[in-house]
């Protein structure tokens, strides 16, 4: 297994020389900076690839290995097929990275809102902070701020009256706060920001369609790109629903076990992979995520290892360390390290410590919410040390 660090580009608060303290060696990024649904170029990613694998004198080498996201048009997620330009060009920019040797890319196919939390700097017991969903504050967003169009009718009676209860406590920071946290894109989104009536006016345009419809849509994507990816030697890998359940009335198609055995049985091909998020899908307490890597595991090329604490009403969690939250980390690097032993060289599994909780130092910095230095670097030392005691040395 490869150990990888998401790395947000030449003007991330961590630098590539951290990447290396940190003891990673592959790099997972992304052009962030292109607009969504504009094709990447060829020269566009040998830049960057460049600027990343350029090794200072005396400086160990980094490898950018898997590619965070390319981000599938709107217009994908709700006409599928019909999407025939935007499709075209995500099968230009998968070319662009192909040329230029990055083996995986990571997608997801969340449509309005890609992961999503309530609160960014949750105080835990120990004094560090976390990204936290908390569903009150969720529903007090959705109900009495964005003032959803039937929203009522997917809450109970006691859910409306806490939120309303929570709305009228809220002050003006905490609404413009939220409404920041939920609208405005967290980093690596793969949406775009949004106004309160443009986020609106996003659902409205999803209306009608349900979990079977936008599920075709993502086979008729897959169904297009597919052959390219296969033909150039490149790895699709869908990230799971974050959370993994449905938000504002939007379905969600890849949030559980038959969600993608589903996608898996319709298009088959080897090039369509799964990105195995522990984290959303430790969400819920019905996702066997060991069972999951033990039956997905050929299909499995890139793992964000992290871990989430379900809180006492079963909707909310937050981000916890990596090794004491509600995921069995072990137990799922046992099965990942079973998949990866049957791999030719390679063909590693490649895996990030994904999120983090901002601890020591990083308390008083400006991080990338979700991507602190110090609680990654935690992270994947934890991470690396059980692989040592499962006799894998991580490359």
């Amino acid at each position: 297994m490869r150990q990888g660090w998401r790395w947000f580009g030449p003007n991330a608060p961590v630098t590539l020389d951290e990447v290396r303290q940190a003891g990673a060696t592959n790099i997972v990024s992304s052009l962030h900076e292109v607009p969504i649904g504009r094709a990447w170029t060829e020269a566009e990613v040998a830049e960057r690839k460049s600027l990343i694998e350029t090794t200072p004198a005396g400086r160990p080498p980094l490898v950018w290995s898997v590619v965070e996201s390319i981000p599938i048009p709107d217009a994908v997620k709700r006409l599928g097929g019909q999407a025939k330009d935007e499709i075209e060009a995500w099968i230009a920019s998968l070319e662009a990275v192909a040329a230029c040797d990055i083996p995986v890319i990571c997608y997801n196919f969340m449509p309005v809102v890609d992961w999503t939390r309530t609160e960014l700097d949750y105080v835990t017991p120990t004094g560090s902070t976390a990204m936290r969903f908390d569903h009150e504050r969720f529903a007090a967003f959705d109900l009495f701020i964005l003032e959803r169009k039937g929203a009522e009718a997917e809450y109970s009676q006691q859910d409306i009256e806490r939120a309303r209860e929570v709305f009228e406590e809220m002050t003006d920071e905490e609404i413009a706060e939220i409404t920041r946290n939920i609208t405005s894109a967290l980093p690596g989104s793969t949406t775009e920001p949004l106004t309160i009536p443009e986020f609106r006016d996003k659902l409205e345009a999803y209306r009608g369609i349900d979990a079977g419809r936008l599920r075709q849509h993502l086979i008729e994507f897959l169904a297009a790109v597919t052959p390219a990816a296969e033909a150039r030697g490149v790895k699709l890998t869908l990230h799971p629903d974050d959370p993994p359940r449905s938000l504002f009335g939007l379905p969600r198609i890849a949030s559980t076990a038959d969600d993608y055995a589903a996608l898996f049985d319709a298009v088959p091909s080897e090039a369509n992979g799964m990105c195995f998020c522990t984290g959303s899908l430790g969400v819920r307490a019905d996702n066997d995520l060991v069972e999951m890597a033990r039956r997905f595991g050929s299909r499995i090329h890139f793992a964000h290892l992290r871990a989430t604490k379900r809180e006492g009403d079963g909707r909310s969690f937050h981000e916890s360390a990596h090794l004491e939250g509600d995921v069995d980390m072990v137990a799922v690097l046992k099965e990942l390290v079973a998949e990866d032993r049957k791999r030719e060289a390679g063909k590693d599994i490649i895996f990030r410590p994904d999120h983090g909780q901002r601890i020591l130092d990083d308390l008083n910095k400006t991080v990338t919410p979700g991507y602190p230095a110090i609680g990654r670097l935690r992270g994947l030392a934890e991470l690396r040390g059980i692989l040592h005691a499962l006799d894998t040395k991580p490359s």
